[in-house]
């Protein structure tokens, strides 16, 4: 890593604290927003409400899910993901309706062995159909600390947010004639479950039960309406409401995509052989 990144990832870091800190000082009540849904005692609230875990051992995982359905918005959550020897576990924290056309909007971390970096597993669903995979390290060991998730949802794109720092965009595309979700009102899910024969290098690696019960924890659960009016102009900093990545943004997004993405379906020649998917082409921001 040379000096320009270094430099880069000391700015972004020293920022993107003060933000979090401003914009995510308090959540909602996770009693009044949530319903544990699997698991047995295995997910659970607790410190008044303002805490929820979620394990995983050998006979079960565990979920909940939220009470409320959500049609465009923000959608903020602080995890600390399951420490140590992770591997073959998978925390999942996404939007989603139901039914076979049902759209889905995913944050998945796939843990790793001790020392190895997790990865951030992104995707968007749209009338049932997802294959549309960004991967990611993060620059920072989401084990040691909360650090927040977001999903600004409007009818004009979906983006993607670490710590308010934007990973990806997912653009409306439907004059191209790809499907975009925004008709369907969708639930928050969360769960932790064993997927070792996938999760971590494709499955080669297992899940060590030695060392479970494996727990992630969240707090500061917030979500906001966002007016879906195209007249809002373009934002920055921790102002993500409008339409537009302004030019602050557009750096941000450049740069985790340049030095900490590990895969993007639409580089994936392999796997598209006849060339990249329609809503891939033109259109980085």
């Amino acid at each position: 890593m040379g000096k320009p990144f270094l430099a880069g990832l000391a700015l972004l870091v020293a920022t993107c604290t003060i933000l979090v800190g401003a914009a995510f000082g308090g959540g909602s009540s996770f009693n009044d927003e949530f319903e544990l849904t699997w698991g047995d005692q295995r997910a659970k609230i607790f410190s008044g409400g303002q805490l929820l875990s979620l394990s995983l051992d050998k006979v079960s995982g565990s979920g909940f899910r939220s009470k409320r359905e959500y049609l465009f918005g923000r959608i903020d959550m602080q995890l600390k993901l399951v420490a140590g020897n992770s591997a073959g576990t998978v925390t999942a924290y996404y939007l989603s309706s139901q039914g076979p056309t049902h759209d889905e909007i995913d944050f998945e971390f796939l843990g790793n062995l001790s020392g190895d970096p997790y990865i951030l597993h992104t995707n968007v669903f749209t009338q049932g159909k997802g294959n549309r995979e960004q991967q990611f390290y993060l620059w920072f060991d989401p084990t040691r600390n909360f650090h927040t998730y977001s999903i600004v949802w409007k009818a004009e794109h979906i983006i993607f947010l670490v710590d308010n720092i934007p990973i990806r965009v997912f653009k409306n595309a439907e004059s191209l004639g790809v499907p975009f979700p925004k008709s369907q009102p969708m639930r928050i899910y969360s769960s932790l479950w064993n997927a070792d024969d996938w999760a971590t290098r494709g499955g080669l690696v297992k899940t060590d039960w030695s060392k479970a019960p494996f727990t992630a924890y969240y707090r500061n659960f917030q979500a906001t309406h966002l007016s879906s009016s195209p007249s809002s102009s373009s934002f920055s900093n921790g102002d993500w409401q409008s339409n537009e990545l302004d030019p602050n943004g557009r750096r941000r997004l450049r740069w985790v995509q340049k030095y900490f993405m590990v895969y993007n379906y639409c580089a994936d020649s392999k796997r598209f052989p006849q060339g990249a998917p329609v809503e891939c082409k033109g259109s980085r921001f």
